[in-house]
């Protein structure tokens, strides 16, 4: 998988395939490829909406604190 930013060209959008994938998978120019395409909304999101915490959210918070008020 690639992330990739679109470009305006003309009046549609392209997006650019970096040449180190381009080599990789020994791409030639006007060769048909398969994109699949996933808007990327909030990637923090999608990283930190994938961990699972043993404990609730707010009770990690409370333990952090009282842990960093120790070293002040």
């Amino acid at each position: 998988m690639i992330v990739s930013k679109t470009r305006k060209w003309g009046s549609s959008l392209g997006v650019v395939i970096p040449k180190d994938v381009v080599k990789e998978l020994k791409l030639k120019e006007d060769q048909d490829v398969i994109i699949d395409i996933k808007p990327k909304d909030n990637p923090l999101k999608e990283l930190f909406g994938s961990v699972k915490l043993s404990r609730p959210t707010e009770q990690l918070l409370k333990e952090v604190r009282g842990k960093e008020s120790k070293y002040i």
